[in-house]
């Protein structure tokens, strides 16, 4: 057999075996440990990784940098902020978050947008990022822009799961249980199988719904000191709450499963 052959048949029986260990092909998304957010329930993440949150935006103008479909937004402004701007470029998702918010009557209250408009620049106090930090393609351009909205003494709060290296931070957990399934497996390999659970035709990380930055703790760590930022604060949290696995070298990227930090703009 050629070379090439014999680099096929690997593939190919790589393939057959993540597909073994997924869920069978047009059976329903394999059950997640992550809540299906509500109004109730979409500041969950942020209270849990900012006990002082609410305290944080009390009064405040608060930028939400990727607010989807506007339920975070809408939780921000009820729970005491002065003003609320939502940021996303999916517009159908913004389109709901502004029926959400004339709903609710928060209408004179929050305003959202497809880009930071230069009406936004250095007019917060509080810029949010939840479960954006893996998903943005030019994260450093993004965190330049979050700078840029804040006012002098102005905040960025980020939080964001999981990792790249963490046991689940490939996102493809909806058809296989297997950990660490983007370094067990190649890019083609994930990718072909996943195309038996998603029809759109993505072929790289880059390509499925929302993008996968491939966003390590290390790269994140190297980004934000990047921004010449202060870091008030930086908080891991590992999987089965081993904590102390973030102080390991090496080890800490297969295991930490959040990360959330305060950058404070001087």
């Amino acid at each position: 057999m050629s070379l090439d052959g014999q680099i096929k048949s690997r593939h190919n029986l790589s393939e057959r075996l993540l597909l073994f260990v997924s869920r069978k092909p047009g059976s329903a998304d394999l059950r997640t440990d992550v809540e299906k957010l509500t109004l109730d329930t979409a500041l969950s993440m942020l209270l849990r990784a900012f006990p002082d949150f609410t305290a944080r935006v009390a009064n405040k103008d608060v930028l939400d940098f990727g607010c989807g479909e506007g339920l975070q937004a809408a939780a921000i402004a009820r729970n005491g902020a002065r003003y609320v701007v939502g940021i996303d470029t999916n517009e159908k998702n913004l389109n709901q978050a502004r029926n959400l918010a004339r709903e609710l009557q928060l209408e004179n209250q929050i305003d959202f947008a497809t880009r930071l408009e230069d009406r936004f620049k250095n007019r917060f106090d509080v810029v949010i990022s939840q479960n954006s930090m893996e998903h943005f393609s030019e994260p450093l351009a993004i965190l330049e822009q979050m700078k840029s909205a804040l006012k002098p003494r102005g905040s960025i709060l980020i939080a964001f799961a999981p990792p790249w290296f963490a046991p689940y931070g490939s996102h493809m957990h909806f058809f296989t249980k297997v950990p660490w399934v983007n370094i067990l497996f190649s890019e083609k390999t994930v990718m072909n199988v996943r195309s038996h659970f998603r029809s759109d035709g993505a072929t790289r990380y880059e390509d499925v719904e929302s993008g996968l930055n491939k966003m390590t703790v290390a790269r994140f760590e190297d980004l934000i000191a990047t921004t010449g930022m202060d870091t008030e604060k930086v908080v891991y949290t590992c999987a089965k709450r081993l904590n102390f696995l973030a102080k390991i070298p090496i080890v800490r990227e297969l295991f930490i499963n959040e990360v959330s930090c305060i950058l404070s703009k001087g």
